[in-house]
């Protein structure tokens, strides 16, 4: 029986702030759950701590609310324990890079064969609006008054560092790039990290408007395709990418340097999409910045110890009376 987004939808009423990104998120991913045929009794979502953490209680598959931080190494264990179960990490900016931080970049070095979904709102939502991880530099937040001085943390440079093999972002407000996002990041074997920018509302509201409103979009985001010049400015772009002496060097289209002169995107150049993740200021990319191949973690493991009964007795043991 063919599935819809609805056979997704939990029966539970989805609690989030009026207006807040995460439900633009949740339509995407049940929709996304439904046209690639997912199976609702073989999904596992897991989370940990924090608005988007409450987002396995609105679909109709398995969940586990974890502990803070600790997605990753719940999700781990189930997909090592059954590897044919189709397990999704829910994380948020402050879950996934504060008090989870080492717990995500071994899930990504590992390779573990689970796509990781991080909202992005730079705030802490859950428990009212102190700054985070990726709260820019003078941020003003109920914890830092005065602005923040802590260096924002960036989750796209971090994911490379650490070794995973697809990494991409997106945005609550571009529900087909969405979409298109997070069925890629369901069909990568590996460790997938797409970084969602999520609009909070009451506490943040307007964070990303420059790349997320139509009116200033154009101007400012850098839609990827592969094989394509990264270039942007709408249908008929205005400026690309140059790649000049190692660095990306922004070039403003005309008769000195045309499409044919811009830096070409390839998604499996790792130098060239730490420049791309490296970005700051009002031009930020989307879409797939890097993709690579190497084993997954699940399959690399032994299968000879079947019950915790024989590993405890494996190897050199002694019986003390």
């Amino acid at each position: 029986m063919e599935l819809t987004s609805k056979d997704f939808q939990s029966p539970e009423d989805v609690r989030w702030c009026p207006g807040c990104g995460d439900y633009s998120i949740l339509k995407q991913f049940t929709e996304v759950l439904a046209s690639r045929g997912s199976d609702p009794d073989r999904t596992v979502l897991v989370s940990g701590i924090g608005c988007s953490s409450r987002l396995p209680y609105y679909v109709n598959s398995y969940g586990v609310h974890s502990l803070h931080g600790r997605a990753p190494s719940v999700a781990t264990g189930i997909k090592l324990a059954n590897p044919d179960l189709e397990v999704w990490i829910i994380t948020g900016d402050g879950d996934a890079l504060s008090i989870g931080g080492n717990q995500l970049i071994h899930a990504l070095r590992r390779n573990l064969n689970v796509p990781i979904l991080l909202f992005n709102n730079e705030i802490y939502g859950l428990t009212k609006g102190q700054y985070s991880p990726t709260s820019r530099e003078g941020q003003v937040t109920k914890s830092t008054p005065r602005g923040s001085v802590d260096h924002p943390l960036n989750p796209l440079t971090l994911a490379l560092g650490a070794g995973a093999t697809w990494v991409a972002r997106s945005m609550d407000r571009s529900p087909a790039h969405l979409r298109e996002q997070l069925a890629a990041s369901q069909s990568h074997q590996g460790s997938a990290l797409l970084e969602i920018y999520q609009n909070c509302n009451v506490f943040h509201d307007g964070a990303f408007e420059v790349w997320t409103d139509k009116t200033s979009q154009a101007a400012h985001a850098v839609f990827l395709e592969a094989g394509k010049p990264v270039a942007w400015g709408g249908s008929e772009p205005s400026h690309a990418l140059h790649w000049n002496g190692g660095r990306p060097e922004v070039r403003e289209l005309g008769r000195d340097f045309g499409l044919s002169d811009a830096w070409v995107h390839d998604p499996s150049d790792r130098i060239k999409a730490f420049a791309l993740a490296s970005l700051e200021g009002e031009l930020r990319p989307f879409g797939l910045l890097y993709r690579a191949e190497r084993p997954v973690f699940a399959a690399a493991q032994p299968t000879e110890i079947r019950s915790l009964s024989e590993l405890l007795r494996s190897g050199r043991t002694w019986t003390v009376e």
